[in-house]
């Protein structure tokens, strides 16, 4: 990793003024962004962003302007990380997509870059729409919903979290933009994971799709949201504590002034270690209209994609090209098993 050339200030790790709508979720994820990397002290020069095409794909520009950054195709943004994070698996990956770049073209990516355990932190914002091409449903739309402009949805949701739980991700989180707290805390976990860390935050479309009775907006995130548990993230060198009881209810105030009520789930009624109850448990809350936020599953002896490809300490585009070529008395000796 590089050295920083100086001491980092909050404002070293901005992007861009947002072009976003004045609201959007996305942008307070973006100010999230920019906290954690912040808060954890990793140099900018040792970041590489990727995106796809869509509102989410956007945002990369409006934090870490000093990081290396790739603008995929639309649904190709696993794919290019998969390549980047295999010459030089020393940067530390982010991707940002959308619902429609993951959910719709990019799925089947998706679940590849998921099953080979890349090392990336990967964020979808979430909001139900093609909001960067007038408000289309994308493929986590609610049943039955109805736009102004799109008319109404007469297919069945997906469910990002689970399809990456079936994949075998190892790190599977779901959040509100508006849970600015939670957002943070889940954030520092996913950073310091081996592999693929998924993290997908509900991100109301203030535009098209922010109605009260859509469950991608801010009134019923706000009203439905049942988190799992009043999680903390506990670094190397020290260890973060609550001081509320299991059972509880506590009011939260949000960034944007709101508040939230959070309950406190006893850990021993919910433990994200085990797969099968984390699919059960989305099932159930898809099945009672619940919003469930929350570390859903989580593995940490997950062994990464650097590991199973067997790949050197040191990146593969800073070698020698003598150390990355096959000899010459090499190739001849693999023609001639093939003769």
């Amino acid at each position: 990793m590089l050295e920083p050339p100086i001491e980092f200030t909050r404002d070293d790790y901005k992007g861009r003024p947002s072009t976003l709508c004045p609201g959007c979720g996305h942008d307070s994820i973006s100010a999230r962004i920019i906290n954690a990397y912040f808060r954890n002290k990793i140099s900018p020069y040792d970041v590489i962003k990727m995106s796809g095409i869509g509102c989410s794909s956007k945002s990369p520009a409006y934090f870490l302007g000093r990081s290396h950054g790739f603008n995929a195709l639309h649904g190709r943004m696993p794919s290019v990380t998969t390549g980047a994070m295999t010459v030089n698996h020393n940067l530390k990956a982010i991707g940002v997509s959308g619902d429609g770049d993951t959910g719709n073209i990019g799925l089947g990516q998706f679940k590849h870059l998921v099953r080979r355990n890349v090392p990336m932190v990967y964020i979808i914002e979430n909001n139900g729409v093609y909001g960067l091409t007038k408000g289309q449903f994308s493929a986590t739309a609610d049943y039955k919903q109805e736009l102004k402009y799109a008319g109404r949805n007469d297919l069945m949701p997906i469910d990002l979290c689970l399809e990456a739980l079936v994949a075998g991700c190892d790190f599977v989180a779901r959040s509100f933009a508006g849970d600015a707290r939670q957002v943070d805390v889940l954030l520092d976990a996913a950073m310091r994971h081996k592999g693929t860390a998924v993290l997908d935050i509900i991100s109301p479309c203030v535009t098209f799709n922010n109605e009260p009775d859509s469950r991608k907006s801010y009134p019923w995130g706000k009203e439905h949201e049942e988190p799992l548990h009043e999680i903390t993230f506990v670094p190397d060198r020290e260890e973060i504590e609550v001081d509320y009881e299991p059972g509880t209810v506590i009011d939260v105030e949000m960034h944007d002034g709101t508040f939230i009520q959070l309950r406190k789930i006893d850990q021993e009624s919910y433990l994200p270690g085990d797969r099968f109850e984390a699919m059960r448990l989305l099932q159930q809350a898809r099945a009672e209209g619940q919003f469930i936020t929350g570390l859903i599953y989580i593995n940490p002896e997950t062994e990464s994609w650097s590991q199973k490809m067997a790949l050197p300490e040191e990146s593969l585009v800073h070698l020698e090209d003598d150390k990355l070529r096959p000899s010459r008395e090499s190739l001849d000796k693999i023609m001639a098993e093939l003769m």
